[in-house]
């Protein structure tokens, strides 16, 4: 462990700009998911209709995890159920970037080759990854207790929220050990999380409670915040985390630097003709990414459309609710409310995997494998181009996928609703791109721009803030569908924007030198 403290400076100096975005992002949205709830049900009476219509609807159960009772601190902590899949989810990613991608990159071996113990660069990385988790709990705890609800549900909310971080920094740990890269160790521990998830869903929604305790998302539940905390999860959390830790260290003592403990599959010794281009070359890198997106969003639609059913009855008896959908949504019923919020969630959603596409540019560059693909007769417009493709027509596809399974369980077509928030997605890929070209070191960027244009567009919405600072997010500008009128200049407008931006990514590419380290 030689070096541990040092390789740990170097990581929270590599986050320092990304770390507290997200937590700071993360940590405002219980906040104000307390002060809609707190306006939306006002009384006892009104929470207790809330409770009797939801606490026993199962796609409500699954998508955000069971109701234990009718308080403000019950209904907020049913509100941040999938909060505990996004702080896992950071939590896995951080692991993996700080192991297995310098690791790929080349970086791990000059780091080893100082004084620098076998095991400090996965030690740190789990540290940095655990330690965030750590701090968003307190800020949540300490942010949710201070606008008036108890401090020991707030904390145990907050520390739910960690415990999920911690297990999937361990889980992330563990899979940068059995794959031969980066990519394949994200694909091995997204797919725990998503198995977790359902574990979860299947547990709570079912009579087999006991599916529940399977999964670290469940266990976030299990604390119980608000209705009788049980502290005892933390150390069932803590016991996890440490032995997918330990087993982690014991895999990485067992393998060599650059390889991986699950066999590689064997490949073609010549490329086929069909991938001799780079467009070919991009379907190749980008279609595990893409793939992944469209399960998950599927089933997001799935599951927003069955929700979607309920929704009339849910606000039928309650005005101030149905204002915020209103307000999210865009005018007209409540249940097209609902439904144009959903496709604006759908479209941030979307803008992630576009922001992901087109950061996979900078990726190849870091890791040295743009260069080879440049000195042949590929110019850097063509293999940038090639990238952007997938960007724009994988976001295209990614909606009217989710347009179609969002359609199909609430029985209505939804395809044009969600289209309508492709120009947004598009202006979010386009500035992408132009970090790229222009700072490269800082193309991580981009994220922080979608969780400020995710914090504005949810809960800057239900909050009713000022409409300037609404409008810095480009999903302010576009039609609320379904229910919403139409308008074709604030689509031009945002294409020409994204247009712009793609071509002025573009042109720094020409003309900066490559690679930027």
């Amino acid at each position: 462990m030689t070096g541990t403290w040092s390789l740990l400076r170097l990581v929270l100096r590599r986050d320092r700009l990304l770390m507290p975005l997200w937590i700071i992002c993360l940590a405002i949205a219980p906040m104000g998911y307390l002060s809609s709830i707190e306006a939306a049900y006002p009384d006892a009476a009104a929470r207790q209709h809330f409770y009797d219509l939801n606490a026993s609807s199962a796609t409500f159960v699954v998508r955000n995890g069971p109701l234990y009772g009718s308080s403000v601190g019950n209904l907020l902590a049913w509100q941040c159920g999938f909060v505990p899949v996004v702080v896992g989810l950071i939590a896995l990613l951080t692991v993996v970037r700080h192991t297995r991608t310098e690791e790929e990159a080349g970086r791990r071996e000059l780091t080893g080759a100082t004084v620098v113990g076998r095991h400090a660069g996965l030690a740190a990385a789990v540290l940095a990854s655990c330690g965030a988790s750590l701090v968003y709990g307190i800020l949540v705890g300490l942010g949710v207790g201070a606008q008036g609800v108890p401090f020991a549900g707030a904390f145990a909310l907050g520390l739910g929220f960690s415990l999920a971080g911690w297990v999937f920094a361990g889980m992330g740990a563990v899979a940068a050990q059995l794959t031969w890269g980066a990519s394949g160790a994200r694909g091995v521990g997204i797919g725990v999380l998503v198995l977790a998830f359902l574990l979860r869903a299947a547990g709570d929604s079912g009579s087999a409670g006991w599916l529940a305790w399977l999964s670290p998302i469940g266990w976030a539940h299990r604390m119980r915040p608000f209705a009788g905390e049980q502290w005892w999860v933390l150390l069932l959390a803590l016991f996890a985390t440490g032995l997918l830790v330990v087993l982690a260290v014991a895999l990485s003592a067992r393998r060599d630097l650059g390889a991986a403990l699950l066999p590689a599959r064997l490949r073609r010794s010549g490329a086929r003709a069909s991938l001799r281009s780079p467009l070919a070359l991009a379907w190749r890198l980008q279609r595990g990414t893409l793939l992944v997106w469209t399960v998950c969003l599927a089933l997001g639609g799935l599951l927003m459309g069955g929700v979607g059913k309920n929704v009339a009855e849910m606000m039928r008896d309650n005005q101030a609710v149905a204002d915020v959908f209103s307000r999210v949504g865009g005018g007209g019923a409540v249940t097209d409310a609902y439904l144009a919020g959903t496709m604006t969630l759908f479209g941030l959603a979307a803008a992630g995997y576009a922001i992901q596409a087109t950061l996979k540019l900078r990726a190849e560059e870091a890791a040295g494998r743009a260069e080879p693909v440049l000195a042949t007769a590929v110019g850097r417009t063509g293999w940038a181009l090639a990238h952007l493709t997938f960007a724009l027509l994988g976001s295209a596809f990614l909606l009217a996928v989710t347009g179609l399974a969002t359609g199909s369980a609430y029985g209505a077509p939804l395809v044009p609703a969600a289209l309508a928030q492709l120009p947004a997605v598009w202006v979010l890929a386009g500035l992408s791109a132009l970090l790229i070209g222009l700072v490269p070191r800082f193309a991580a960027a981009a994220w922080g721009l979608l969780g400020a244009f995710l914090l504005l567009s949810l809960v800057g919405t239900a909050l009713r803030w000022n409409d300037v600072v609404l409008g810095i997010s480009p999903f302010q500008h576009l039609a609320r569908l379904p229910g919403g009128t139409f308008s074709v200049a604030p689509v031009v407008w945002l294409v020409a924007i994204a247009a712009v931006a793609g071509i002025g990514g573009l042109a720094a590419l020409r003309r900066r030198d490559m690679p930027v380290g």
